[in-house]
């Protein structure tokens, strides 16, 4: 299923209740913010991406870094791979998680394998290798849509909370 414009969460009074929120698997959530009936993270406009793709263990986002997302060196800065990668992880987890449940990451690492272009569109491809009752496990890859080339990689742990 590809996205329609997201529906972002302009405050704190946009986000959803916890008990609607739990109410819903976490596939039912992750589809609803790509379909535009659920409130996507602010952090996702701040930072220029949005859900693309969902399925059972896999995501996709896309994004476009920006001059504002830059170091003090023009460089695309680390943070903005950090937090796209981190929500494509955090993504493909919270597509198999219950109703009832939450997770929350307690680790990742990311590794940044080149300089990424300012205004180069790329892909996050966020893959749930492990999920159980109490941990989850993914990793993603960042690509460039125009090049296919391979920008960085990462990894999470997560722990499922009720």
């Amino acid at each position: 299923m590809t996205a329609p414009k997201p529906l972002i969460a302009a405050g704190p009074d946009a986000l959803l209740p916890k008990a609607q929120l739990l109410a819903m698997s976490g596939f039912e959530y992750v589809t609803g913010m790509l379909e535009g009936r659920l409130p996507a993270p602010a952090i996702s406009a701040l930072m220029g991406f949005a859900l693309s793709e969902v399925a059972q263990n896999r995501v996709a986002l896309r994004g476009t870094p920006t001059f504002s997302h830059t170091n003090p060196f023009g460089a695309v800065h680390g943070g903005w791979y950090g937090t796209i990668l981190d929500s494509a992880l955090g993504s493909a987890v919270m597509t198999m998680v219950p109703r009832g449940r939450w997770y929350t990451t307690l680790e990742y690492k990311v590794n940044i394998t080149r300089a990424l272009p300012v205004g180069m569109e790329v892909e996050a491809i966020g893959m749930l290798d492990h999920i159980g009752r109490s941990t989850a496990v993914a990793h993603a890859t960042l690509h460039g849509l125009a090049d296919g080339r391979l920008y960085a990689t990462a990894s999470t742990t997560c722990i499922i909370l009720e």
